[in-house]
């Protein structure tokens, strides 16, 4: 039994309209969830390394549990297993973003927590000797130092976020695979499609990595 394939770039190109109308989803719930999880990444990085255990251990608690169980699960909780507390459903759309905020927040906390604490503490020192305070010496010596070293890290988790709305399928949001698989219902086209989104998303994240490697080129982050 001979089994012969050959791959329809017609079919391909075709499809490529159609998963585009799921891009700006795909952007929103990725750019829109990260610009939330950093705010999260910066409040529980900074709580996790508090002297006081009161606000330390919630913290701590907050970023094993978000980095210790799936995306997929997350979101299927919030989406799925939410309502049942709130009383009212969740939009799909909101609850994607809400999931890659939580999560991407758990890991940029770690990435705030090591960059904080990559500085030499003798940069607070000295800001203390200069009359300022430690808030002052946190913001003006020690913070702009510890986010040049973040940057690197924060790229890559920025990449992560893109790649797992991926799965947000599963609840329905109208992303680019959600789209691809809606096309290949219609066309039966299954190979070339999920192709495409697959080069879609390596287009993405490339574009990402090269502003990257032009930001640290520049001098901008300290290796």
């Amino acid at each position: 039994m001979e089994f012969e394939f050959e791959f329809d770039w017609e079919a391909m190109f075709k499809s490529i309209p159609h998963l585009l109308e799921g891009l700006p989803y795909t952007l929103m719930i990725s750019f829109g969830g990260l610009a939330i999880g950093f705010v999260l990444g910066i409040i529980f990085g900074l709580l996790s390394i508090n002297k006081n255990r009161l606000l330390s251990w919630p913290a701590t608690a907050y970023i094993e549990i978000f980095r210790g169980t799936p995306i997929l699960v997350q979101v299927l909780f919030i989406f799925y297993g939410l309502p049942d507390i709130i009383g009212t459903s969740v939009n799909p759309l909101v609850a994607g973003i809400a999931a890659i905020a939580l999560n991407s927040g758990a890991y940029i906390s770690e990435v705030v927590r090591g960059g904080v604490q990559s500085i030499d503490r003798g940069q607070t020192e000295a800001g203390l000797s200069l009359g300022l305070s430690r808030r002052q010496t946190f913001w003006s010596i020690v913070w702009p130092q510890a986010f040049r070293r973040m940057i690197p890290p924060l790229g890559n988790q920025a990449i992560v976020s893109i790649k797992d709305t991926s799965l947000f399928s599963v609840i329905g949001v109208g992303e680019l695979v959600r789209q691809g698989q809606v096309y290949i219902a219609n066309t039966f086209t299954a190979f070339e499609v999920y192709f495409a989104i697959a080069v879609l998303y390596l287009m993405i994240t490339l574009s990402l990595s090269l502003l990257l490697r032009v930001i640290e080129r520049r001098g901008l982050v300290s290796v």
